[in-house]
């Protein structure tokens, strides 16, 4: 780059030089060369003038070409943290697609007219970008299930037809100040699918929180502090029709947002490939069917006055776009009942993303463990009561589940196949003595979903979707429900 701006100085030197003898050799009448020759003192006075000339474009060409170097730099560095943070907290941004050279110009021109009359700004001065996806559901449930837009398990009872927008995504992304050689950054999304006890003729939808993310990025380390899933579920299934509830909840996708505080060390192997290890404290919640509620102010895990540690340890090799990543992790929480008892929540967990070829794309985490519901598994319960010598007493519910998913991109349009399984164990369950004065079991004994949709990106900003969902559920009664949810969507990325 030196080397070019050295280039561009001499040219633009030797130009400004010419030009006047050029012009004025030019003008002069023919046979008259003489009353065209300058003094010394005016050619001296010339090319001073014209020299001050050149270094004025010249240092405005190196302020324009330090600009770019620098937009360039904050770029990359983009580039690298949404890796980083994909990584590390588990984030899966919906599928996009790439912009086109005449998107990406009238994307320029908007900007560059606006640029003048709206800002983004922070108090802190430092760079605030405002993000966002203003999506539009339709949904078609053949029997009654847990929550029409975004159902996760099946009941008896007939289907519901409906549509809505309370699935609308808003977000901020921030950049801070360096602090310790370390890129400070911040991430916020909320949306509309808070409940409301009237709609007012609204769409009904209180604004919540979501996810959030604040975080230091050395070059190969990362200390953050989050609101989101667990680190031991780094991916997520693809849909347009579950949001406010992701795919295959409940199902085998441990997608639960909780408070996490924790660190991240990535070891280079090689230019492509690297071994990461992550650890975070985690306060996991309570788990509820949608229908119940609490009144409790604090959680078992809270209770208990220690909170819960996950490790993960993974490995990654291949470029960027075809990453191959695995990793294995661990989870431990104590809890504390409102008696007094207490019981461990623990699991293991192993994860998967590894590409075929060009076109497809194979992602899957399963777990085995025990009192999973503030994880999202264990069927919606962390334990069952039981009659133990003449008393009630609490028996943490082991479980099993997973999801894998199977993309295929083809140009504008991503094909997905998904399957996830929570299973409890049913047996454990149904052991409770048959005329037990113990609180009943409310939860599921077996969840499963079967997920196919297509996703087509006209441009880099709008999506539409159509999606297919077969629902699975089985009670304590041994009673099992199913129900097709089928789900048109509609989105605007902005």
């Amino acid at each position: 780059m030196m080397r070019d701006t050295l280039k561009l100085q001499s040219m633009i030197l030797v130009f400004a030089l010419l030009q006047p003898s050029m012009s004025q050799a030019q003008s002069a009448p023919p046979g008259n060369v003489s009353q065209t020759q300058e003094t010394p003192e005016q050619k001296i006075t010339r090319l001073s003038t014209a020299i001050t000339r050149v270094q004025s474009q010249v240092e405005d060409y190196q302020k324009q070409i330090q600009e770019m170097q620098r937009q360039l730099a904050e770029l990359k560095q983009q580039l690298a943290a949404s890796a980083t943070t994909a990584a590390t907290t588990g984030t899966t941004p919906l599928p996009a697609a790439t912009p086109t050279l005449e998107e990406r110009v009238d994307a320029l021109e908007s900007a560059v007219a606006t640029h003048d009359s709206l800002k983004v700004e922070s108090e802190s001065k430092y760079p605030v970008s405002v993000t966002g996806l203003v999506l539009f559901n339709t949904f078609v449930n053949t029997h009654r299930v847990d929550v029409p837009a975004t159902p996760t398990y099946a009941l008896r009872g007939g289907g519901t037809t409906g549509f809505t927008m309370r699935q609308t995504v808003l977000g901020i992304d921030a950049r801070g100040p360096h602090f310790l050689g370390a890129t400070s950054r911040a991430q916020l999304r909320t949306d509309f699918f808070g409940s409301a006890t009237s709609s007012e003729y609204s769409a009904g939808g209180l604004i919540r929180l979501r996810t959030a993310l604040a975080s230091l990025d050395w070059k190969n380390t990362q200390a953050f502090f989050s609101y989101d899933r667990t680190i031991l579920n780094p991916d997520a299934p693809t849909s347009l029709a579950s949001v406010a509830v992701p795919a295959l909840s409940w199902s085998g996708n441990l997608w639960t947002w909780n408070p996490q505080v924790g660190v991240s060390q990535s070891i280079p192997l090689s230019t492509t490939s690297k071994l990461t290890l992550q650890t975070a404290f985690i306060d996991v919640s309570d788990p509820l069917l949608p229908s119940a509620s609490s009144s409790s102010t604090s959680t078992l895990a809270e209770r208990s006055r220690w909170p819960g540690v996950q490790l993960r340890t993974g490995g990654s090799f291949g470029p960027a776009d075809r990453e191959t990543r695995f990793g294995l992790g661990g989870y431990f929480s104590p809890h504390r009942a409102a008696d007094g008892s207490r019981f461990d929540a623990w699991a293991a967990t192993v994860d998967l993303h590894l590409p075929f070829g060009k076109y497809l794309m194979l992602t899957s985490n399963a777990y085995r463990g025990q009192a999973l519901g503030g994880l999202g598994g264990g069927g919606y319960a962390d334990f069952i009561y039981r009659d133990y010598e003449g008393a009630t007493a609490i028996q943490p519910i082991d479980d099993v589940g997973g999801w894998a998913q199977l993309a295929i991109k083809t140009g504008r349009f991503e094909t997905n196949i998904a399957y996830g399984l929570d299973n409890p164990f049913s047996k454990q369950i149904r052991s409770r003595t048959a005329n037990s004065t113990a609180p009943t079991y409310s939860g599921l004994t077996r969840n499963s979903t079967l997920m196919l949709n297509t996703i087509y990106s006209p441009n880099a900003y709008l999506q539409f979707s159509l999606e297919y969902k077969r629902l699975q559920s089985t009670f304590p009664s041994r009673d099992r429900y199913a129900s097709d949810a089928i789900g048109l969507s509609g989105a605007y990325r902005f």
